[in-house]
C-alpha cells in the first residue's frame, strides 16, 4: 500500500493535467483545476470508489465554500482512513486554503494509493453514489464558466436607423460619435483579461515555485541538523567534524572547500601516524615439527648423561660409594649376617 511515500517517488511527478483526467474521469465530473477539488468531496468520493460502500457519501457534501462545511468532509475522509489504517496524515489547514501545490500533491499520493488496490479497476457509478449526497446531481453537470465577449454583445445589437431629415441624422451621428468615443475610453482605461494560455502558464509558474521552495527549505532543514550535530558538546575537536565545517561555512564561489577538507584529514592521519609507538615484535612461536625431539639427538643425551653420572660416581670417596653398615642393617638385606 502506499501509505507511507518519499518526496522523491514517482508518484509526486504525475502531471497536473494527468490528475485532472483522472479525477474527471473516474468520477465522470468537469474540473478545469486541482484545487477545485479543495473541498474533500471529490476525495471522499474516490476513496469510496476503490472501497465501495466505505465511504458514508450521505454525510459528504460537494456544495460546500466555506471553510468549516469542507472540515466536515475532511472528518469523514478521516474516518475512513482510520477503518481503513491508513496513516497518511492529512493537512486540512492547508487544503482548505485552495492552493494549487497542496492540493496536487495530495491528489499525487490519493492516485497512487486507488492505483494500488486492485489496480485501480472496479466497477463503480459515480453518478448514483453521489445521488445521496448534498449537491451531488449537481456535481456533475457544472462545467467551466461560459466567457461572453462585450464586442460580440455590442455587436449583435442593432443599430438605429433613422429616415428623417438632415438635423435629425446629425443629431443621431453626433450621439452615437459621442457614444463610440466614450466606449473607446472606457476600454482603453480597462486592462484587457488574460487569455487561457496565459492563465495556464501563470498556474504551472505558481506551481514551480512552491515547489521550489519547497524543495529549498528541506535542504535547508537538513543542512541545520548538520549544523547542529557538528556543535554537539565533545565533537568540535574532531577533525573530521572541522573538515564538515569547513564546507558548511565556505563562501558560495569559493570552490576549494572540498579539497582543504581532504587536506585537513589528511594531515591528521599523518600526525597521527608519527606519535604512535612502534609495535613490539610478535615472539615466534615454534611450530609442532620443531618441539618434536628426534631419537638420535635423544640417545645421545640420555649416554651423555649416563657418562656424567659415571664420572660423579668415581670421585666420590670410599664412604659415600658404599653405604654404611647401620643402613644395610635396617635395610633388612640377606646380605647381612648375624
Amino acid at each position: 500500500m502506499a501509505t507511507k511515500i518519499g518526496m522523491m517517488d514517482a508518484a509526486y511527478f504525475v502531471g497536473r493535467s494527468e490528475i485532472l483526467a483522472w479525477i474527471n474521469s473516474t468520477l465522470q465530473l468537469n474540473l478545469s483545476k486541482v484545487e477545485e477539488a479543495c473541498s474533500g468531496a471529490v476525495h471522499c468520493q474516490l476513496l469510496d470508489a476503490v472501497h465501495p460502500g466505505m465511504v458514508p457519501m450521505h454525510k459528504v457534501n460537494f456544495d460546500a465554500k466555506s471553510e468549516y462545511e469542507m472540515i466536515q468532509n475532511y472528518k469523514v475522509l478521516q474516518d475512513v482512513f482510520n477503518k481503513l489504517k491508513i496513516t497518511k496524515h492529512i493537512e486540512v489547514s492547508k487544503l482548505v486554503k485552495g492552493r494549487p501545490l497542496d492540493n496536487l500533491e495530495f491528489m499525487q499520493w490519493l492516485k497512487r494509493y486507488c492505483d494500488s488496490v486492485n489496480g485501480g479497476l472496479v466497477s463503480y457509478n459515480p453518478i448514483e453514489r453521489r445521488e445521496g449526497s448534498k449537491g451531488g446531481k449537481e456535481a456533475g453537470k457544472k462545467g467551466p464558466p461560459a466567457h461572453t465577449s462585450a464586442k460580440g454583445g455590442a455587436a449583435a445589437a442593432p443599430r438605429p436607423q433613422s429616415h428623417h431629415g438632415g438635423a435629425r441624422r446629425n443629431e443621431l451621428s453626433s450621439s452615437v460619435n459621442s457614444s463610440s468615443s466614450s466606449t473607446l475610453s472606457v476600454k482603453a482605461s480597462r486592462p484587457p483579461p488574460p487569455a487561457p494560455a496565459y492563465e495556464e502558464q501563470i498556474t504551472e509558474l505558481k506551481l514551480s515555485v512552491d515547489s521550489l521552495e519547497k524543495e529549498r527549505d528541506y535542504y535547508f532543514a537538513k543542512l541545520r541538523d548538520v549544523e547542529l550535530f557538528c556543535q554537539s558538546p565533545g565533537l568540535e575537536g574532531l577533525p573530521v567534524i572541522a573538515a564538515i565545517q569547513q564546507i558548511l561555512y565556505a563562501a558560495d564561489n569559493d570552490g576549494s572547500a572540498v579539497a582543504e577538507a581532504r587536506a585537513m584529514i589528511s594531515l591528521n592521519c599523518q600526525e597521527e601516524n608519527e606519535e604512535a609507538e612502534p609495535l613490539s615484535p610478535i615472539p615466534e612461536v615454534l611450530s609442532s615439527e620443531e618441539k618434536m625431539v628426534n631419537p638420535d639427538s635423544q640417545k645421545r643425551k640420555s649416554i651423555r648423561n649416563l657418562d656424567v653420572e659415571a664420572a660423579g660416581i668415581n670421585n666420590l670417596s670410599p664412604r659415600q660409594r658404599f653405604p654404611d653398615a647401620t643402613d644395610v642393617h635396617c635395610s633388612g638385606s640377606p646380605l647381612m649376617t648375624y
